[in-house]
């Protein structure tokens, strides 16, 4: 991933940012809207949203492992095939099929709040330490955690909106 390395102040202000646009958006979709297929999985707008609101909560675990706390993520080839992103993502998404689009929001937004949380306590050293994320994603942790939290946020944001 190349990209310039961000300040923690301008990472809070994309995560802050991304985070209310996409919310405001989300409420915008018409209640017909979240049925409709968007995505190359089948997935419809709702299970978008609720991929979204359930992977919010591990991009703490990326300064996580920056810190030295967690395990560094399984490279692919290490990988089962049950640990795949894929696998976990339809896990994920199947455990909120029942779920409203205001209770995913609302699960987003908590999630949303806990990593801002956890960039604010992060220092530079922490920030500018190479991870590789679950998902793959490898670079500075603060490249990594504004790939996660804006752009693959903005792409997801688009599906739901049929954007192609």
């Amino acid at each position: 991933m190349a990209t310039d390395l961000i300040t923690k102040d301008a990472l809070l202000e994309n995560i802050r940012a991304s985070g209310r646009a996409f919310v405001e958006a989300a409420r915008g979709v018409p209640a017909d809207g979240w049925s409709e297929g968007r995505y190359e999985e089948g997935w419809t707008a709702k299970d978008i949203l609720a991929h979204v609101a359930s992977i919010e909560w591990t991009y703490p675990k990326v300064l996580d492992v920056a810190r030295g706390l967690g395990p560094p993520p399984r490279k692919k080839d290490d990988a089962k095939p049950a640990d795949l992103p894929g696998d976990y993502n339809q896990r994920h998404v199947e455990k909120r099929r029942d779920d409203t689009v205001e209770e995913l929001l609302a699960e987003f937004e908590r999630n949303r709040t806990a990593t801002i949380a956890a960039v604010e306590e992060a220092d530079d050293e922490v920030l500018g330490t190479q991870v590789r994320s679950t998902g793959g994603v490898e670079g500075k942790a603060v490249e990594v955690l504004n790939y996660l939290t804006v752009i693959h946020l903005q792409g997801h944001l688009d599906d739901i909106r049929g954007v192609s």
